[in-house]
This record gives C-alpha cells, sequence and structure tokens, in this order.
C-alpha cells in the first residue's frame, strides 16, 4: 500500500492543510508516546471551512505512516467524500460521528485504547485523585459503561449523554478519549489522561489503602489554573515544540 501520495497541498484550501499537517502530527505523535493499538483507534477533525465534513486516518495504515496527504475526507457516515486509494473502516467512525454531532465546539476528538487508560477504566473507583495531572482531568471527566465493541447506532445517543460537555471521557473497559477545539487542545488533553491513568496504576502496587488523595476543595478552579500554568496560550504553550520534535524523530508527516 502506498503511504505517501502525491501531495494534495495545491488541492485544498490553506485551512484544510493545516488542519491536515495537524492532524497528521497528533497521529504521528500518538505513536512516538506508544499510545496506539497498531491500527485501530482513530483521531478525528473537522473541517473549518466544512463543519459536516471531518478527516480521519486511512484504515490499515501505522499512526507513524500518517501524512497530511493521505489522511481521508468522510461525512458523519464514515463515508468517503473525495477519492482515496485509502480505504476508511466505517464502523471505527460510530463514536466520533456521534461526539461532532452532538458537540458543534469539538473540532477534535482523540480515543486511546492505551494500557494504562484501560486498565483504569476497568476499575471499579476510576481515576482517583491522587496526582496534580488527576486534578486536571477530574472536574472535567465522564464515564460511559461498556456496551460492547462500539458499532451499533443506538448507541450513539448515550455516548452524547455520558460526554455532555466534559472534555475527557473514559470508555469502562475499554479506553480513554478526549475532546478539543483544535487538534492541539485533544492531543495536550489526552497527554494529561494518560499520564493521571499511568501514575495511578504504578501508585497502586502499594495498595490502594497507601494512596494519599488531594484534597478535594484543591479540585475547584482548575480551569483557572491551567490557564495560568499555559500562560494563557492553551495547548499552544507546548505544540510549536512538539511538532519540534516530530521534525527530528518522524519527519514526513506534513507531505
Amino acid at each position: 500500500m502506498n503511504t505517501s501520495p502525491t501531495s494534495l497541498r495545491s488541492q485544498v484550501s490553506d485551512a484544510e492543510w493545516q488542519l491536515r499537517v495537524d492532524l497528521a502530527a497528533c497521529y504521528r505523535l500518538v505513536a512516538l508516546y506508544g499510545w496506539t493499538d497498531l491500527v485501530f483507534t482513530h483521531i478525528s477533525a473537522r473541517l473549518p471551512d466544512a463543519p459536516d465534513q471531518f478527516l480521519i486516518n486511512p484504515y490499515g495504515l501505522m499512526f507513524d505512516e500518517i501524512t497530511a496527504s493521505n489522511l481521508v475526507k468522510v461525512d458523519h457516515h464514515g463515508r468517503k467524500l473525495v477519492d482515496s486509494p485509502h480505504p476508511v473502516n466505517p464502523a471505527g467512525f460510530t463514536i466520533h460521528s456521534c461526539i461532532h454531532a452532538g458537540r458543534p465546539d469539538v473540532h477534535c476528538v482523540l480515543h486511546t485504547h492505551s494500557r494504562a487508560g484501560v486498565a483504569v477504566s476497568a476499575q471499579s473507583h476510576g481515576l482517583l485523585p491522587i496526582s496534580q495531572q488527576s486534578t486536571f482531568v477530574l472536574p472535567a471527566l465522564a464515564y460511559h459503561d461498556y456496551e460492547g465493541v462500539a458499532l451499533r447506532e443506538d448507541e450513539q445517543p448515550r455516548l452524547q449523554a455520558s460526554l455532555g460537555q466534559a472534555s475527557y471521557l473514559m470508555l469502562r473497559n475499554h479506553g480513554l478519549l478526549t475532546v478539543g477545539g483544535s487538534v492541539a487542545e485533544a492531543f495536550l488533553a489526552m497527554y494529561t489522561f494518560e499520564n493521571a491513568c499511568r501514575i495511578q496504576i504504578d501508585a497502586l502496587s502499594a495498595g490502594i489503602d497507601q494512596l494519599r488523595r488531594v484534597d478535594p476543595r484543591i479540585l475547584d478552579g482548575m480551569a483557572q489554573v491551567m490557564r495560568t500554568v499555559t500562560a494563557g496560550m492553551g495547548a499552544q504553550i507546548a505544540w510549536p515544540a512538539l511538532l519540534r520534535r516530530l521534525e527530528r524523530e518522524s519527519p514526513g508527516y506534513a507531505q
């Protein structure tokens, strides 16, 4: 399978191309940080100049093979809107499509099956307030009970209801999901979510009775704390540095 098609740069708007570059970078970063599940799971992004159209990965490619040009444009049903040599898995868009439909403010949906994320999702107590990382997640965290592999459309309203206005969703016995107003925002949220889960798995090795929990009062006002620690730049405080790392370690994503 050819993973590096002719560049689409001259065939799409500047806004679409920038989104393609950012989304391809996000796929590469997820691979770089070890959150992949072979070719499974997805990251989707809403086109800025066509809110009912989305970009998603070509099914069958590893995340470190994704480029700006081989991302596939699809509709709400996961059907290809432009010719592409790459297949799309419409069933894999089941979760993403309903979240995009129910949250017009969401421009990127990032879903993982990481080892730590699945492990915490299987724990009855869910994410615990035991780390600084968890304090950023917990005020905006929602849960969705497992209903089997997410292939059925009748689960979509329940997914929408479970997420509500949250930014983090723990899919019980399944994995993690974050949403954002940009690709960078969804990635930074997942970075924090994933690390909170990894820390919890490590901390639980001493037994749950040994854990020291964060004072619940600290969870109040964490949105303002985040604005302060990012100097008001949100995810953009880290995104350029992440792209520089990609240029060193996984170049070619912007082709």
